[in-house]
């Protein structure tokens, strides 16, 4: 059984959830992609550019090596509200913030990302009416972000052409 630690993300962890969008946004299964694609890219820089802006909340998992007691991300979860002329790709509206999440290929499978999620949505409870995502059709997330209580409200076609979801989570 993996074992790992759920912390808040702080203003010092961007470089950390820089890494997490690289694999939120699936660059690491195109040729050629680096962390750099992601963060100039104008449409996932959004994401983390400037972290800690009111409305900013997620949480890191990490692990911990035995030898040295270093700890090392695996996963982090965090959302964004996204105000004006500045829309993310499931925007609904002003006060209901867009969701990412990655875990490491070498962790997923393994109740991180489900962890990460209903902690999210936990403590989003207080902050926001509702939680909204985005999804590639073939993400097998897509079924969890379903049984945690998303629903689909639109489809789009992504940045690489394929079919994706709008989902939102409505706190009752």
């Amino acid at each position: 059984m993996l074992n790992y630690q759920l912390r808040s993300i702080t203003l010092k962890d961007e470089p950390i959830l820089w890494q997490m969008l690289y694999f939120a946004a699936h660059l690491h299964e195109e040729k050629g992609k680096s962390l750099t694609d992601a963060q100039v890219d104008p449409a996932l820089a959004l994401y983390v550019t400037e972290w800690g802006r009111p409305g900013d909340m997620g949480f890191i998992a990490e692990t911990q090596e035995a030898e040295t007691q270093k700890k090392r991300p695996i996963g982090a979860v965090w959302v964004r509200l996204f105000r004006g002329a500045t829309k993310a790709y499931s925007a609904t509206d002003e006060e209901t913030p867009e969701l990412a999440v990655a875990v490491l290929p070498t962790h997923t499978g393994q109740g991180v990302g489900t962890a990460l999620l209903q902690q999210l949505l936990l403590s989003g409870k207080a902050h926001f009416p509702a939680v909204a995502l985005n999804v590639r059709a073939d993400n097998p997330a897509f079924r969890l972000y379903q049984r945690l209580g998303f629903v689909v409200t639109g489809e789009l076609t992504n940045r690489v052409g394929g079919l994706s979801y709008n989902m939102v989570y409505r706190y009752q």
